[in-house]
């Protein structure tokens, strides 16, 4: 069954792939590639796709970058990370799955579940206005935080030995996660909660890598086509982000592996809160649709 994961793996990224080159193509035609620095956004991409393959997570530091340096609409944020980042996390899932050892069955039913509910998401959230977004992201960010903050003061359990679910945990596991990749849509990373989940249910830690990069890949090309189609995303941030992120996967899978990570957890940590209270004050400065209108 992983090598049939693995083999679907591979078909959804390449039909992500084809949809955004060809979308990307025609934009470029047409002249509505974005403005901004290309390379600006590919060192953001880099650094954090980077550590995102060493277990940070990239929404929120990828957040955090854009809304700080004005390098992205806060509109567009939502889809542009599940775009940009389809094909790295992708990169990354090919890779942890085939190291680490799952139960086939829980492994698949989670990222199925992530996959329906990305894509149940993604309709609703490319049709929000920019206040919602900015009020969504907000609240989504500080649920991030705290579920940092848990982990780095050992307040949250720190998993088991078991490589897979059966029962009630299965059930919780899969509905779980369904709602993780509904929320993953509006801009929530899905890493910090999804390694929660998989600790509680008392699995080993090391599972969490290919489960919770697994379940973002499989569920981003799905979710990202439809940001594409909804034209919500930063293109010319997506493929900047995409191709420098994925040359950061490599080196970070293949060349770096490991790094003491504890204090650029507390930066990231403190970076995101205070990217929270960007878009909660950005939103409280919008205008309502109407009154745009």
């Amino acid at each position: 069954m992983v090598k049939i994961v693995f083999g679907i793996l591979i078909l959804l990224v390449l039909y992500f792939a084809f949809v955004f080159f060809t979308d990307y193509a025609k934009a470029a035609k047409e002249g509505k590639i974005e403005k901004t620095n290309f390379f600006a956004l590919g060192l953001v991409g880099f650094i954090t796709n980077f550590f995102d393959t060493l277990g940070i997570g990239s929404f929120s530091p990828t957040t955090a970058l854009l809304k700080a340096f004005h390098l992205s609409k806060d509109r567009t944020i939502p889809g542009t990370l599940n775009v940009a980042c389809t094909i790295p996390v992708g990169i990354e899932a090919l890779i942890f799955i085939t190291v680490i050892k799952v139960e086939p069955i829980t492994l698949f039913s989670m990222l199925a579940a992530a996959t329906i509910g990305a894509i149940v998401g993604a309709g609703i959230v490319a049709k929000l206005d920019e206040k919602k977004i900015q009020l969504g992201m907000g609240v989504a960010l500080i649920v991030v935080v705290i579920i940092m903050l848990a982990q780095q003061l050992n307040l949250m359990p720190s998993g088991g030995e078991a490589i897979g679910l059966t029962g009630i945990k299965l059930v919780i596991a899969v509905v779980a996660n369904f709602i993780l990749g509904a929320l993953m849509t509006l801009g929530i990373g899905l890493y910090a909660p999804c390694m929660a989940l998989v600790f509680a249910l008392g699995m080993s830690p090391k599972i969490a890598f290919p489960i919770m990069m697994g379940s973002c890949a499989f569920l981003m090309p799905a979710a990202a086509a439809k940001f594409i189609k909804e034209d919500a995303y930063d293109r010319k941030a997506s493929m900047a982000i995409t191709i420098f992120g994925s040359v950061g996967v490599f080196i970070a899978a293949y060349i770096v592996k490991t790094l003491p990570l504890n204090i650029l957890k507390w930066l990231v940590i403190v970076v995101i809160l205070y990217t929270s209270v960007l878009m909660f004050r950005s939103a409280s400065k919008s205008k309502p649709v109407a009154e745009q209108g």
